[in-house]
């Protein structure tokens, strides 16, 4: 029987509940002295080569320095050569250079030789402690697969014959769970999935002094991989404490191929359009409103923002990835090998809403698409490579004299100064405000059968998923059914309580 991809996924930041609103509160999370946290960061990074699936996430939380675990559905026995720690900038490197990115340019001399700009080429490559408790297992139908610490985590690997066992098991031995998680454990017991426990010790912790004065932990990021025939991020346990809108963005490295849901909607962010000078001041909320707007014409849609090779972009906000980054995230355990050549990197993007159980967000490979450069248009485009992104530009039209006889207008480059200002790359949008006047700030015009007005979004109808199995399945989500599908949607994790002894 075909083993499903029962992936882990787990906050980036976890934060008191009272600082700032949740933007993807997966799973839950509750502190040894009865502080509830939330989570608000959605980035994974998942490598895919042949069965063989690598998941990278990022981790930190703001609250008491008390121990915090997870409890993880995995679909085979982890051991401690399929986890390691991973150094915390790489994930904030993938984020920058993916992101949906606005550039500036001026218009030329119209009176200086033309001079053709090209994509420049791809650079050449460079260069265990205290386990948790074990006492009511057996009486539990609970079994320790696998022991072992990795950085400043603790781990066990448990099987279970039942999710009330595993749920009592969990009490007993101190994870402070939710009441009612029993029914969200059970169907992974039922799948024969694993649980990847875990457990942080908090004098392995680096902490480090935020703005307001609080300690937050600096939690390393965690990397698993193991082989399995379906490529998919389950969802249900996601349920458990969501609220709100909340996002999930997905970064898929694979060689020669991008990645796009079988069973969902998929569409690409407009792109290459003509902004005002005013966006330059709120680019955050002018994306996070265009996002909305399309997400409202397709409510169960996920939104391609970026499909590049993984060597090269243009422009770029910063370097792209080098042969050492894309090993960090796995090409050094693929079957096909650590050459880090030829990977594509591809952003799907998902804005959801609370309290509807959807399924699995299933992966595809997708066929190359083109977008989000000089001359291209406005959307994404069938190619025989990948170089799409979602580009926003302001033009300042050329204002100096005229000085010959047969100008030449149009040409765009850097500033009179010569200073070109770097790209600005969309970051932190689970906080930016989603009410940017888009009328007002888009200059040029809509892409094709896209038309924007204030509250609604009109376009071409949507593409159903194709193909057979789950991407045909009847029983599709509809309206708001991303409730289960965020970034940590499967990742159950809780907060220990100290055993008072």
């Amino acid at each position: 029987m075909t083993k499903h991809v029962t992936l882990a996924l787990f906050a980036a930041l976890l934060t008191l509940a009272a600082a700032r609103p949740a933007s993807a509160f997966c799973g839950f999370y509750v502190s040894g002295a009865d502080a509830p946290l939330t989570n608000d960061a959605t980035l994974v990074v998942m490598m895919r080569d042949g069965t063989r699936t690598v998941l990278s996430m990022r981790n930190t939380y703001t609250g008491p320095p008390q121990d915090f675990a997870m409890v993880v559905p995995v679909p085979v026995v982890l051991h401690e050569a399929n986890v390691k720690v991973l150094p915390r900038d790489i994930f904030d490197k993938v984020d920058r250079l993916t992101a949906p990115r606005l550039v500036e340019y001026w218009e030329q001399d119209p009176c200086r030789p033309v001079v053709l700009y090209e994509m420049a080429p791809p650079p050449p490559p460079s260069a265990v402690a205290d386990a948790p408790e074990e006492k009511s297992a057996t009486q539990h139908h609970v079994k320790i697969e696998a022991r072992f610490a990795v950085g400043e985590y603790d781990v066990v690997v448990l099987s279970a014959q039942d999710s009330s066992g595993l749920d009592a098991w969990l009490h007993e031995n101190h994870y402070k769970i939710p009441d009612g998680a029993e029914p969200y454990l059970r169907p992974y017991v039922q799948m024969g999935m694993k649980f990847f426990v875990a457990k942080v010790n908090v004098a392995k912790v680096k902490f480090e002094r935020t703005g307001n004065g609080k300690e937050r932990a600096v939690l390393s990021p965690l990397r698993f991989h193991f082989d399995t025939d379906d490529f998919f991020l389950p969802v249900r346990l996601g349920l458990i404490n969501s609220g709100g809108k909340q996002d999930l963005v997905t970064v898929i490295l694979a060689k020669g191929q991008r990645y796009e849901v079988a069973n969902y909607d998929n569409v690409s962010i407009p792109t290459n359009l003509e902004v005002s000078d005013a966006t330059r001041r709120q680019f955050g909320s002018f994306y996070a409103s265009l996002f909305d707007r399309v997400v409202e014409r397709h409510p169960r849609a996920v939104v391609t923002e970026y499909s590049w090779d993984a060597g090269s972009c243009d422009p770029c906000p910063i370097p792209p990835l080098e042969e050492q980054d894309l090993a960090t995230l796995g090409a050094d355990v693929l079957p096909s090998g650590n050459d880090g050549s030829g990977f594509v990197v591809t952003r799907l993007h998902a804005r959801y809403a609370k309290d509807t159980l959807g399924d699995d967000l299933r992966f595809r490979p997708a066929p190359p698409i083109v977008g989000g450069r000089e001359g291209m248009g406005e959307g994404a485009k069938p190619d025989s490579t990948n170089n799409f992104q979602g580009r926003y530009v302001i033009r300042h039209k050329w204002a100096g004299a005229v000085a010959c006889a047969s100008p030449h207008f149009g040409e765009w480059g850097g500033p009179p100064d010569g200073n070109q200002p770097m790209p600005v790359p969309a970051l932190d949008l689970a906080f930016a405000p989603r009410d940017a006047d888009l009328d007002a700030l888009v200059k040029s015009p809509m892409p094709e059968g896209l038309t924007l007005s204030r509250g609604q979004i009109v376009g071409p109808p949507r593409i159903p998923p194709s193909g057979g199995g789950c991407a045909g399945c009847n029983a599709a989500p509809s309206g708001d059914d991303f409730a289960a599908a965020g970034v940590c949607a499967v990742a159950l994790l809780a907060m220990t309580r100290r055993k008072r002894r």
